[in-house]
């Protein structure tokens, strides 16, 4: 059982249409449904009633819908009571981030940063794997600020009037795998019309759908997945020690590409991609700490694109 599930059906109970309940809840319809039907499979009943338009709550789930009201209510309750006292909160900012960026570029953005405001201190939350929890967290005001990845095929189900971003730079995400005296792994792969070993990032992370939208618009290349992992670091290590081809930041690898311990696993360049890092926030949820580090993170990104 999860908290968003409650939450999701509380809001399809009020509106009674997927579609506009996807877009509030800021995931898309597909995945929207789905959690809707764990959270029947969790209880072992049908909750709405998809055959007419628009849906109806079933019997079960008017029963069910006072109790899932009264426990999101009294869990948001709980979590107020047990914050910090205010004085210290005043003066911290939560972000939630993608593993990599918190290694690659989020300790030297934020020190930079941290120059022109007043003393604050700042808390990490980790991520959660697929891009739908990690927005999550952003929209349920877990955080302050997501820090992410963004690419035009891996679409975000986020308003952008209540979810405005900034674009602090971009990253090229590249194929690596260690040296063969043969040539790149992944061009000797094509070549020979073998399958390429590969380190996937599974079907729901970032990286995971941006790649899944390249392998089908390049239909050359097959793949033999021999390891899964959400983490870039963890296919970093696997690439080094030999297992296959990954795609990882430039910014992650630019030490092993120099010393050769890893080396470009192609020489098409179309088989890169260039992202962007963005900064979010929900603009329904300010704090004047949170205000001013939006302001100089801004400034930042001005300068950078001046």
């Amino acid at each position: 059982m999860e908290l968003k599930w409650l939450e999701d059906f509380c809001c399809l109970a009020e509106h009674l249409s997927f579609s506009k309940a996807a877009s509030l809840r800021g995931v898309s319809q597909p995945a929207f449904s789905r959690r809707i039907r764990q959270l029947e499979e969790w209880l072992g009943v049908t909750l709405i009633n998809r055959a007419i338009f628009p849906s109806e709550l079933t019997y079960e789930g008017k029963r069910f819908l006072p109790f899932a009201e009264q426990t999101v209510r009294e869990w948001y309750e709980h979590r107020i009571a047990l914050r910090p006292d205010p004085a210290t909160e005043q003066h911290r900012l939560t972000f939630s981030a993608l593993h990599t960026l918190t290694v690659t570029f989020f300790p030297d953005w934020l020190q930079a940063l941290q120059k022109t405001l007043p003393p604050f201190s700042s808390h990490l939350s980790p991520d959660k794997g697929g891009i739908e929890d990690n927005i999550a967290s952003l929209i349920d005001g877990d955080c302050d600020f997501l820090l992410t990845y963004a690419h035009a095929s891996v679409p975000f189900q986020l308003d952008q009037t209540r979810f405005p971003h900034l674009v602090l730079g971009t990253e090229e995400v590249l194929p690596v795998s260690r040296p063969h005296p043969d040539g790149p792994e992944l061009d000797r792969a094509i070549e020979s019309r073998t399958a390429m070993r590969f380190l996937s990032y599974g079907d729901f992370s970032f990286f995971g759908v941006a790649l899944n939208k390249l392998f089908v618009n390049r239909p050359s290349l097959e793949r033999r997945v021999v390891h899964e992992n959400t983490i870039s670091i963890g296919h970093k290590a696997m690439a080094a020690a030999g297992w296959g081809v990954a795609w990882l930041p430039l910014s992650l690898v630019r030490t092993e590409l120099a010393d050769g311990t890893l080396v470009p696993a192609s020489k098409d360049p179309a088989w890169s991609l260039t992202i962007e890092i963005r900064l979010y926030r929900h603009s329904q949820r300010s704090r004047p700490i949170a205000d001013e580090f939006w302001k100089a993170a801004d400034a930042q990104s001005l300068r950078l694109k001046a």
